[in-house]
């Protein structure tokens, strides 16, 4: 600042969207390896502000598809109708929000939307040049279609719109670094801790748990402010937000205290004590 900049001390942790499209491109989602998943988003260094993102020019720009095209397919263009029951449709919803919370929670400092993600935009960016004949066409994004309530557009964006209010009220990332509480490999769970908040995300593709125990930092009664399974993000309202969760163990034992959680297939929570 004192030179004339902009204070700007941050960098970019370019490794997350490379992960990410790789993953989506190279594995069936029962073999995501939830244990690389946790190395990329806390691997930096502890004093170096670190901007995490789910989505880069690299994906976004011609040559390659966005996060949403990978993740969506040709159901991009034929089933995004909110009502549409398409099996692949209703997967891509669940992992593009799984993906921007759980970037946006543990991956960094600062969290950055590329032109579009949050409401999963359907195309790539081409600037006009000699190689389309100089056209605009896809020199766009398509703000409109995350206007419209009849598409999972729509949903997309509210929950980006819910991740990021919680993050800014809960000060998120100015506070941290995430603490791994538990990877369970073989049912694809993962749950950290982060300014306060309990985040637990479910990436098994087909198998739902009742009673999962979460071991959790202190003792106490918890309550869901934060699910991705909410019917106006694009969910299947499986989760009684109304629920108060009190912990058990812990309090002078060896075992530390834990919740007994209902965790659905695709579904991230984000739970808060008091």
């Amino acid at each position: 600042v004192a030179d004339g900049g902009i204070g700007f001390d941050y960098r970019l942790a370019m490794g997350l969207p490379d992960f990410w499209i790789k993953t989506l491109k190279h594995q069936r989602d029962e073999d995501w390896d939830l244990g690389q998943l946790w190395h990329q988003l806390v691997n930096r260094r502890a004093t170096e502000k670190t901007v995490a993102y789910a989505e880069s020019h690299d994906q976004a720009l011609v040559g390659d598809k966005t996060l949403a095209q990978w993740l969506y397919g040709d159901a991009i263009y034929y089933n995004m109708g909110v009502l549409d029951g398409d099996p692949g449709a209703a997967r891509a919803t669940a992992l593009h929000k799984l993906i921007r919370l759980i970037t946006l929670s543990a991956g960094g400092e600062a969290y950055l939307n590329f032109m579009g993600n949050e409401f999963g935009h359907p195309e790539w960016i081409d600037f006009p040049r000699a190689g389309n004949d100089w056209s605009y066409h896809y020199a766009r994004r398509q703000w409109s279609l995350a206007d419209n309530p009849g598409l999972r557009y729509s949903q997309l964006l509210a929950f980006d719109q819910a991740m990021l209010k919680l993050a800014r009220e809960r000060q998120l990332l100015i506070k941290g670094p995430a603490t791994l509480l538990n990877i369970d490999f073989g049912n694809k769970v993962i749950a950290f801790e982060r300014a306060g908040l309990v985040f637990v995300f479910s990436f098994n593709v087909s198998e739902s748990f009742f009673d999962y125990g979460i071991p959790v930092p202190t003792v106490g009664r918890y309550r869901l402010v934060l699910s991705s399974d909410r019917s106006e993000f694009g969910g299947f309202s499986r989760l009684d937000e109304a629920v108060i969760y009190d912990t058990f163990g812990g309090g002078g034992t060896a075992e530390a205290p834990r919740l007994r959680l209902y965790v659905p297939s695709r579904t991230a929570l984000v739970l808060a004590k008091g």
